[in-house]
């Protein structure tokens, strides 16, 4: 079938039929703020609920749950990934030349590590703002500007080619920082209202996968660019110029792309769930209700401070790689950001099969806590043979670290939908990033001010401490998988229809 504009749809979920003709949808058992009764995974408990749903005033009338799958969403995907790559680019890109950048803006190492946690400070602030503009004025524009300040911050720091201008340089980094707080939290929501049930933990995974792969280049290409040339400025200034006008003119070219490509939502719904959520009247969601529904709910709290504790020492790892890196293996930079990208893109491939596995299996209680332990695993071996001399060693568990820590960001996403259906994703995951900026903000200090006075090893400790703790958090929740259940559901009351059964 062709959309309006000429726009075509493929048929179905994942190559299943159309829906056969149903009663008409209300879904009655997952109003926010009603909580499901008990704990733990539940069997299917959605079929009575989803016949409780199609009746309407008592009378049982014929509807259809149309659902189909809109080609657009593979470019929606494709750009969004590319523009929140380039947005963690711009994030770590001073953190990897840390020695470098305090030379040439002649700042202390402090300084350059806020060029870094400038990104988390400007998060926590404007979180709900943001959020509540996702909910209000819809994807698209939210969309719009994150592809537009991270262009805007990119053009900014081109004027920031001398070493006297500490302050602009900091002030750009700002505005790509506000550009992140209308990024990081549309992965699961682009997911969601875009990708059929089959397929939205993958899509979930491969919209972090941009973010991820951002933070592997700049892990990459800026010690490669930018060389350290302490003896000559003028060549180190043009080194930057170099990387600074070339991340804002792909940051310019994305911009234009997400206006042409980014719709609100497709013409018709992906999955049955969505199609529940869209024939809600609008009068009936209420931003304010939604937040205090989120915070009732004792899993998402539960999961709120483990996803911020594994996310936030993620972040403050990144941040303090390049610190950790030449303290043992004086003049490697060029390795250290060599390590920071094996980290990111053993994570990168972690968070795919991660996404493929939820899909698969749905088992996001499970997945999660293994993920944990063996991310903490990873973090002690990376901690205890980081200076043993040989960087192929740090290389290896560094590779290790990243498959499991990296892996775990969209794990969160996924499990948070999951047991706040259908409260926005848009919310629990920003609340769920402004948890991580906050512990990526203390975990930074801490670790940094650790690293400096005492060892990498002290700092790593004090982190290994905090994931311990975040994976007894974690076994505590207990998950009411409510989105799978509406989902899996109707489609039963599908087979029933289609046999006859009322």
């Amino acid at each position: 079938m062709v959309e309006d504009g000429g726009e075509e749809e493929a048929e179905g979920e994942s190559g299943e039929a159309p829906a056969a003709p149903l009663q008409q949808q209300r879904c009655n058992g997952f109003l926010p703020g009603k909580e499901a009764a008990g704990g733990g995974q539940r069997a299917a408990p959605a079929a009575p609920e989803a016949e409780e749903m199609l009746a309407a005033g008592g009378e049982r009338r014929e509807a259809r749950l149309e659902t189909r799958l809109s080609r657009r969403r593979l470019a929606v995907l494709a750009v969004f990934s590319c523009y929140s790559l380039v947005n963690a680019f711009q994030w770590i890109q001073y953190s990897i030349l840390s020695n470098v950048f305090a030379g040439f803006y002649g700042v202390s190492f402090t300084q350059i590590d806020w060029l870094s946690m400038v990104y988390m400070v400007a998060y926590v602030p404007l979180i709900l703002p943001a959020t509540w503009l996702l909910d209000a004025r819809g994807l698209r524009l939210t969309a719009l500007l994150g592809a537009g300040l991270n262009a805007l911050g990119a053009w900014l720091k081109c004027g920031s080619l001398a070493p006297q201008r500490y302050p602009l340089t900091l002030a750009a980094q700002a505005v790509c920082a506000v550009a992140q707080v209308f990024i990081l939290g549309l992965p699961s929501r682009i997911a969601s209202v875009w990708f059929g049930p089959t397929e939205v933990s993958t899509a979930c995974a491969v919209a972090v996968l941009g973010n991820q792969l951002g933070t592997a280049i700049g892990f990459l290409l800026p010690p490669v660019l930018v060389p350290n040339t302490p003896n000559d400025i003028d060549l180190m200034a043009h080194n930057i110029s170099i990387m600074f006008y070339g991340t804002a003119i792909v940051s310019t070219l994305l911009f234009f792309l997400a206006g042409v490509v980014f719709e609100e939502k497709p013409k018709y719904p992906p999955s049955h769930s969505q199609a529940v959520l869209q024939t809600k009247p609008p009068e009936d969601y209420s931003y304010k209700q939604s937040i205090i529904n989120l915070f009732r709910n004792i899993p998402f709290i539960l999961l709120l401070i483990s996803y911020g504790i594994m996310t936030g020492a993620f972040y403050s790892v990144s941040t303090l790689l390049n610190q950790m890196i030449v303290t043992h293996y004086e003049g490697e930079e060029v390795n250290a950001g060599r390590i920071g990208l094996t980290l990111v893109v053993a994570g990168m491939v972690g968070s795919i099969i991660c996404g493929l596995w939820l899909d698969y299996t749905k088992t996001y209680k499970q997945t999660t806590l293994i993920v944990y332990i063996l991310s903490f695993i990873g973090l002690l071996v990376f901690t205890f043979t980081l200076d043993l001399g040989y960087l192929i060693v740090v290389f290896v568990t560094g590779g290790v670290l990243g498959f499991f820590m990296t892996g775990y960001l969209p794990l969160g996403f996924e499990f948070a939908v999951e047991i706040t259906y259908p409260e926005s994703e848009g919310t629990s995951s920003g609340l769920l990033n402004a948890s991580a900026q906050i512990f990526g903000i203390i975990f930074t200090l801490v670790q940094g001010k650790l690293t400096t006075d005492y060892s990498p090893r002290a700092g790593n400790i004090f982190l290994c401490a905090w994931i311990f703790v975040g994976i007894i958090l974690t076994a505590l929740i207990k998950s009411d998988l409510r989105r799978h259940s509406v989902n899996s559901g109707i489609m039963n009351l599908d087979v029933k229809a289609v046999s006859g059964d009322s």
